[in-house]
């Protein structure tokens, strides 16, 4: 195992903090990335309780727009190209508010969400997507099966690289899943992650990063097998990885292999492109910094704009305050009246841009930009300007 990046001790990217918390301890845990020799994964090594991660969870998906868009496709897609009927049994891992089982539900489906952040989950049952408040594994499964039966479609998005005991997880969907059943995972790809600086999607909750072979390997110790591979836009690229138990009725597509070979000319599986990846993101923090110190030192005002898991981790380990940042605007209500992990920056409604119009807006949600820049408009044509961090600092 080789250590490719540290970003040092951190504190869990979701782990927001009320006024009155701001003067207690808060929990820090290293934060270092690595590249396995033997099966070319890379992934965390330091495991923060998933029960401190997740149980009080306050990231919701359905406040962005573009996400609602992205799933209703998704949901639209695989409800035609697998030929489900009305009642089929589809199962999410990792649901959050029912923003993919909904345009499920409306489909015709059966639907059922599994999360163990308690609060959304109650909040998703009483919005009409049913939520179990538990961690999926095999005994759930199991009994799963015997109340409900088998679940025709399981999916995983943004969930897969979240888990440590992944065996565990795939053993599970194994029991659940129907024999001609499809087990989908979106998660973001480990080229994109690379070739596009996005260092900043590295945090706790993210224990993997995910090429297509070593998903492969991972399927085939559990007897199951990837039968087609896609690429998607969310999160700045990601794979839509679709499974199957091993000699299922589905068609293998070219693409799985596809992938593998442009991941071994890429020589994934050596330290090269990972070194190189170091030292863009030394070079990324020092030409943000440099950006930002010479518009303080101009008198400019700064806010933030998206007070994501992804800007918690550049904004900790660039150090960068409430003293460059007066304040964090984020749509989500959940998140609104708290300050943000480390760095302690207040989280407000985007009402306040119009009330104290900043000079600048650095843009941490930047897979959000264009929809955000949209939304601010009347800000731009007063004119204020933005800065996107990634892949390297540029002001639009």
């Amino acid at each position: 195992m080789s250590r490719i990046f540290s970003f040092g001790p951190t504190p869990p990217a979701n782990a927001f903090l009320k006024k009155e918390e701001l003067e207690k301890p808060e929990l820090f845990f290293p934060l270092d990335v690595y590249f396995c020799r033997a099966c070319s994964l890379v992934q965390l090594m330091d495991i923060v309780s998933p029960e401190l991660l997740f149980k009080d969870y306050v990231y919701v998906s359905s406040t962005s727009s573009a996400f609602v868009a992205h799933f209703q496709s998704f949901a639209n897609d695989v409800f035609s190209r697998f030929n489900l009927s009305r009642g089929s049994l589809v199962v999410d891992i990792g649901s959050n508010d029912g923003i993919l089982l909904q345009p499920f539900k409306v489909l015709g489906a059966s639907v059922l969400g599994i999360d163990p952040a308690v609060k959304i989950a109650e909040e998703a049952t009483i919005n009409g997507v049913e939520t179990l408040p538990y961690f999926f594994n095999p005994d759930l499964a199991k009994k799963l099966v015997s109340e409900r039966g088998y679940a025709v479609v399981i999916t995983g998005t943004n969930v897969f690289a979240h888990v440590n005991d992944l065996d565990e997880l795939v053993g599970g969907v194994a029991t659940l899943l129907a024999p001609n059943g499809s087990f989908i995972i979106e998660a973001p790809y480990l080229v994109d992650f690379l070739e596009k600086n996005l260092f900043d999607t590295v945090y706790h909750e993210h224990l993997s990063y995910f090429a297509v072979r070593p998903l492969v390997t991972l399927f085939s110790r559990m007897n199951m097998e990837i039968f087609d591979v896609e690429k998607v836009n969310s999160h700045g690229g990601s794979l839509r990885v679709f499974v199957k138990h091993r000699g299922a009725e589905q068609e293998m597509r070219e693409s799985v292999k596809q992938f593998m070979k442009g991941e071994e000319d890429l020589k994934l599986d050596s330290l090269a492109p990972y070194t190189a990846f170091a030292k863009r993101i030394e070079k990324n923090k020092k030409n943000l910094l440099t950006l930002l110190h010479e518009l303080k030192l101009k008198g400019k005002r700064i806010a933030g704009y998206g007070a994501s898991a992804k800007g918690n981790t550049l904004l900790n380990y660039f150090g960068i305050t409430h003293e460059v940042l007066e304040y964090m605007v984020d749509d989500s209500s959940w998140k609104q009246g708290l300050y943000t992990p480390g760095t302690h920056i207040p989280v407000v409604a985007a009402q306040k841009l119009m009330e104290e119009r900043p000079d600048y807006i650095l843009i941490l949600a930047w897979n959000f930009a264009e929809q955000i820049m949209n939304k601010l408009h009347e800000f731009r044509a007063s004119g204020g300007k933005f800065i996107i961090p990634v892949p390297e600092p540029k002001i639009l």
